[in-house]
């Protein structure tokens, strides 16, 4: 791996990326300190086609789907930062000394959209003591299917225009990595969630940064996934450790950036 040099800034991130809202802004307590980190493109950005193009009558729903491009979020990097959004970033489990103010989630409820026949967000963190709300704001149907695997999947029709929020779905059981979610309807429709029982965990933003508080102090292997890659750096290594010091910010990857080739997106 190839590491460029870049100055660490970190981010604020939208509740819908997944960060933990309730530890936003505050310092970390005693014995706890921040990872951060960037991730970016080595190489040049693909140029990842539509995966519905404007006009397109062959399209279920064209009326609504092929008003205009839908883009494939896939893969998503930022042509200035050349940052990569939608790495999970993650602690397989909760450390055993866990504050014992983040062992409940103070959000209840996550909210998971469809517009413009295209799923948003396309990637997000869900505990398993959150519910999430399956939303509509299309003019036509959708179904929501989710496969989990160490737990049942869940599969339901999602009304035309449905902000009713009456789609809830709760998991009980974290997953080992995300979880393809899909439209069995419009077939491109596609989002990955990460159900995990701890908020230890962040989705890179569009300049593939992230943000984490609170770690207990002590050394810490963060699994780093992305759904066109899986695990970014390959089977053999899943994971990137970080020694967190109390009170201070740890930029994971040794204070710079940390380069992803981009073979390794285009398997």
């Amino acid at each position: 791996m190839r590491v460029c040099c870049r100055l660490a800034v970190t981010g604020v991130f939208a509740v819908a990326l997944g960060v933990s809202p309730w530890t936003m802004g505050r310092a970390p307590a005693a014995g706890n300190g921040t990872v951060t980190g960037q991730f970016v493109l080595e190489g040049d950005i693909p140029k990842l086609a539509p995966v519905v193009k404007e006009g397109d009558t062959a399209v279920k729903n064209p009326e609504v789907c092929a008003k205009q491009n839908i883009p494939d979020d896939s893969l998503i990097v930022d042509t200035g930062s050349k940052g990569i959004a939608n790495i999970f970033v993650y602690l397989q489990k909760p450390p055993a000394d866990m504050p014992a103010e983040l062992k409940e989630s103070k959000e209840k409820i996550v909210k998971f959209d469809q517009k413009g026949c295209r799923f948003i967000p396309h990637a997000l963190i869900l505990r398993t003591d959150q519910s999430i709300e399956i939303l509509s704001d299309d003019p036509i149907s959708h179904n929501t299917h989710a496969l989990p695997v160490r737990q049942d999947g869940k599969n339901e029709a999602i009304a035309a225009n449905d902000r009713s929020g009456n789609v809830k779905w709760q998991f009980s059981l974290p997953e080992k990595m995300p979880t393809t979610v899909q439209c069995d309807i419009h077939l491109w429709m596609n989002a990955r969630w990460l159900i995990i029982d701890h908020p230890y965990a962040a989705i890179t933003d569009k300049d593939g940064r992230f943000k984490i508080e609170n770690v207990p102090a002590g050394e810490h292997n963060f699994m780093i996934w992305h759904e066109r890659a899986g695990w970014v750096f390959g089977a053999t290594k899943r994971s990137m450790p970080v020694t967190i010091e109390a009170g201070k910010t740890t930029q994971l990857g040794n204070g710079a950036a940390i380069a992803v080739p981009v073979a390794n997106f285009m398997k």
